[in-house]
């Protein structure tokens, strides 16, 4: 389950369903890795094809990436079976 947000447009877009916040065009992946990630149970939950799934390392140790598009990131941890800090970001 989904414990917390970095951030708030990707948050909002979860709860409400608004696009305000996050780029339009990337609402509907967004939406089907949320619900996996709401879902999911350990990381490698989100290891489905297309999405490429992968530990990250230096600043973001401990967190894990899937590929929304282009330069964005679908971030985020887990703690027990949730997951926290989930962020959306382009962070190359």
């Amino acid at each position: 389950m989904i414990k917390s947000f970095a951030h708030p447009g990707l948050r909002r877009f979860f709860e409400t369903g608004s696009k305000a916040g996050i780029q339009p065009h990337h609402a509907e992946r967004l939406r089907r890795q949320l619900f996996v990630l709401d879902h999911a149970k350990r990381p490698e939950d989100l290891g489905l094809p297309g999405w490429r799934l992968h530990r990250l390392s230096g600043t973001l140790v401990d967190h894990w990436s899937v590929h929304v598009d282009h330069c964005w990131r679908l971030t985020f941890r887990f703690d027990g079976d949730d997951a926290i800090v989930v962020n959306y970001q382009d962070y190359h």
